[in-house]
């Protein structure tokens, strides 16, 4: 029997850890990565050579790479900051810079170093151009750019996408995205940051129609933590209902919570001024609607960080399939 499709949408370190889990099932996974990130050494390198931002790329492709770690770890190591030329860049950002500038084409050179790094499954950036995030807060302010957005203490109302090269055409996703998709026997959207990894993906209206077209069981693993200028106060329900509202239809039926209590030490040392907790559990909206609840220990605290337990969301994800 031909294995399970399985395509993870999203962007972050949660998107990986759930990646290098599910890379050693019998599935064929694609992950599909966001493009939007215009902070830290993706920013810059995206100013300067105008490229897709490649940070969340490379860690995703760490993730489903099969060389050895020394060979990854060489990959990830990123300059020290007294290296004023380098400093603050990942050597894996400037290959993958590198060879979209040899290419001319980010996505042919992703699949390029795919199997250079021998990847389990395949990796696509969402769009082969550099997209620009943009918000609109509750109070009707519009604000531009990813990492501009969550500077501001307000809740954001939506968000959308648009392609600084081409600013009066709509972005679309890669074909091989859209095909993914539709062909897909399970989509799953994030862990990661709602307004800043999923939606700037899912909100590309080629993407949207097929998320609305696939047969897929489409699910949402949601974050543990609330997020700092994106969710605080948001349920659980509360980040599902922005993700279908934005789908402009119901599209996510199935969810995966946490319901593993965090010591309070470890929330306080991840919030040291108290603005984020714990992501509360709304069980009878979330019933009420229809949603389909998967809640169980999906913690897994790391060097006094909060993660999820990578094994634990497969075995969810494995039984669900």
């Amino acid at each position: 029997m031909s294995s399970k499709k399985v395509v993870v949408i999203g962007g972050g370190t949660g998107l990986s850890v759930i990646l290098n889990s599910l890379k050693e099932s019998d599935v064929e996974l694609t992950a599909v990565v966001t493009v939007s990130d215009d902070g830290g050494s993706s920013g810059i390198i995206r100013d300067y050579i105008n490229v897709v931002p490649p940070g969340d790329i490379r860690n995703v492709m760490v993730a489903l790479s099969t060389l050895p770690q020394d060979q990854l770890d060489l990959f990830q190591y990123r300059f020290k900051s007294q290296d004023d030329f380098f400093a603050g860049h990942a050597l894996g950002n400037l290959i993958i810079a590198a060879l979209s500038e040899m290419t001319n084409d980010m996505f042919e050179s992703i699949q390029y170093l795919s199997k250079l790094m021998k990847i389990e499954g395949n990796v696509y950036p969402v769009s082969n151009s550099p997209l620009v995030l943009n918000a609109e807060f509750m109070d009707g302010e519009i604000e531009r750019g990813e990492s501009h957005i969550v500077t501001f203490d307000k809740q954001i109302k939506s968000v959308w996408v648009t392609d600084p090269n081409q600013e009066d055409e709509k972005p679309a996703a890669v074909n091989p995205v859209i095909k993914a998709i539709e062909e897909a026997d399970m989509v799953i959207l994030g862990p990661g940051s709602l307004f800043t990894s999923i939606l700037p993906n899912v909100v590309i209206s080629n993407v949207r129609l097929a998320l609305e077209k696939t047969k897929a069981k489409v699910i949402y693993i949601c974050n543990i933590m609330t997020q700092e200028g994106e969710t605080e106060c948001l349920t659980d329900y509360n980040h599902l209902e922005i993700i279908n509202k934005h789908l402009k239809k119901r599209t996510v039926d199935t969810i995966l919570v946490n319901n593993r209590q965090i010591p309070q030490k470890i929330v306080h040392q991840n919030s040291p001024k108290g603005y984020l907790k714990p992501v509360e559990h709304d069980e009878k909206s979330l019933i009420d609607n229809g949603i389909e609840v998967i809640s169980a220990d999906f913690l897994d605290i790391k060097n006094k960080n909060i993660y999820h337990d990578g094994k634990k969301v497969r075995q969810a994800i494995l039984n669900l399939l």
